[in-house]
């Protein structure tokens, strides 16, 4: 009774798996079959439209002045573009906003600077509190770390000129792609995402989603929509969907990006995935089933399951990993030595599960870069991130189910870019017990790797089984040494200024 539910679990994860990754095939796919549809505007504005743009930002003194400045400098004409700073901060980011603010004011820029108190819906919140004064048609939001080129609105803008356009989403490019494997592997991931999968569904008439920033919104369809909503992390993907649903068209622009920083601490890397996947499966069980229920073509339903379903493969890579020693044991004890049907079990899960990654990021990387050799030299990297966050998401995905409620966690900013302004994040770290866990799955590894060497047993699933161990070693132990550099930056800061003269 035992053996039997634990194969039926074991089996069902390996089954959710292989779906997901025959998922990423079929994205691959419909990008090869629609990459040439490139968009092109309906016509071009004679007289150019009145655009917001909004800056929402939270205790990020390091970037804080160079975004304000950077969209005050974006080509459009001055009697045409209104910019709101939307700071929620409650320290030092405050003071340099406004001073940045009063100068850029100064030089002839409509330019408000809004300060809220409470914090109230977090990002959200503080851009429905900018609507309420903003004087564009069009609302454009950069996130604080963003460095948008000048052109990025002339490039943009006349897509609208289809009256059912309601968004225009550029590329985000990466300003520290090359500082660490950290940093070149969530490059690559979101490459893949930009690249292949938003060209895949939007050029193939399926619902894609608005990334928060670098993009261009029109004010009405926000309105119609129902307006930005805080009862989920992903406040974005919450009302793309609700947009799309109305009938609202999404145009995404490759070719046009903004460059920004990736998360240089594991720490940081985690808050930032705990909360894309807590906000996607929120926003999962509050859309789908409209989505379901909708006159929305076949195919758009498919394709937003797995769209919104996609942070669960977290949680199946959890069970698959839970399970390893007991799948190894039984194997050991109920299947003959060199079961073929086992090898080609194995080799199936293999090309559906893991190849599919590979193929997917290699394809990413081709299309922007023309280059496939980095993403098979960093592959087994990428595996053991993927594989080493799988606890950190699980958890964000059970708080969702439960429906616990937690803070909007702003990433951290350095900025990159400005080293002299590069002095890392402020605030208080926070202790948690999950690196400890993800260290003690590394030893659960390791374990596993020694029982399929000692009884000859698995052995196609050892190199796995090694990136695995490496990916949680890896993950818990940077998360350890971000805590301790947290924490020391944070004594450092706590000690009086003349103790730090002497």
């Amino acid at each position: 009774m035992g053996y039997t539910i634990f194969a039926s679990v074991y089996t069902a994860a390996l089954v959710m798996v292989s779906l997901y990754g025959l998922h990423r095939y079929l994205i691959v796919y419909l990008f090869l079959r629609h990459r040439h549809k490139k968009p092109s505007p309906a016509g071009h504005f004679q007289a150019l439209p009145r655009v917001t743009i909004q800056l929402p930002m939270y205790n990020e003194p390091t970037v804080a002045q160079r975004i304000i400045e950077k969209a005050c400098h974006v080509d459009y004409p001055r009697d045409r573009l209104q910019i709101q700073v939307l700071d929620d901060s409650v320290d030092e980011t405050c003071r340099i906003a406004r001073r940045t603010v009063d100068k850029m004011r100064g030089e002839g820029f409509d330019i408000q600077y809004i300060h809220r108190g409470d914090r109230i819906g977090y990002k959200a919140g503080a851009l429905a509190e900018g609507l309420k004064s903003a004087t564009g048609e069009f609302v454009t939001i950069f996130d604080a770390d963003f460095v948008p080129d000048p052109s990025i609105l002339q490039q943009s803008i006349h897509y609208f000129t289809d009256p059912k356009v309601c968004v225009v989403q550029t590329r985000w490019e990466h300003l520290n792609r090359n500082d660490s494997l950290l940093t070149r592997s969530q490059a690559i991931f979101l490459d893949g995402h930009f690249a292949i999968e938003h060209v895949a569904r939007n050029r193939s008439e399926r619902f894609m989603s608005f990334n928060g920033t670098a993009g261009t919104w029109r004010r009405a369809a926000i309105d119609a929509a129902g307006g930005w909503r805080h009862d989920t992390l992903t406040e974005d993907l919450d009302l793309s969907y609700r947009a799309q649903l109305k009938g609202w068209k999404f145009i995404f622009l490759p070719e046009v990006t903004a460059p920004a920083e990736l998360p240089p601490e594991m720490s940081a890397f985690k808050a930032q995935q705990f909360r894309w996947t807590k906000g996607g499966a929120q926003t999962a069980l509050k859309m789908l089933p409209r989505v379901m229920l909708s006159k929305v073509p076949l195919k758009v339903k498919i394709e937003s399951f797995f769209h919104l379903t996609c942070f669960m493969l977290h949680m199946y890579m959890f069970v698959l990993v839970l399970l390893l020693f007991p799948a190894i044991y039984f194997q050991r004890s109920l299947l003959p030595p060199g079961s073929i049907w086992l090898g080609l079990f194995d080799i199936g899960v293999f090309t559906l599960a893991t190849l599919s990654a590979g193929v997917f990021y290699m394809a990413g990387q081709v299309q922007l870069y023309r280059d496939w050799q980095t993403v098979l030299k960093l592959m087994p990297m990428i595996m053991a991130l993927g594989v080493g966050i799988c606890l950190s998401n699980t958890k964000a995905i059970l708080e969702a189910m439960m429906g616990k409620k937690s803070e909007f966690v702003r990433t951290p900013k350095y900025g990159y870019g400005d080293r002299h302004l590069a002095a890392g994040p402020r605030g208080k770290p926070k202790r948690t017990f999950l690196p400890y866990v993800e260290l003690g799955f590394g030893v659960y590894m390791t374990v596993c790797i020694v029982f399929s060497v000692v009884t000859r047993r698995a052995a196609l699933t050892i190199p796995f089984l090694a990136i695995f161990a490496f990916g949680f070693f890896y993950v818990s132990l940077l998360s350890f040494q971000a805590a301790r550099s947290a924490r020391r930056a944070e004594a450092k800061r706590d000690l009086p200024a003349a103790s730090v003269a002497d």
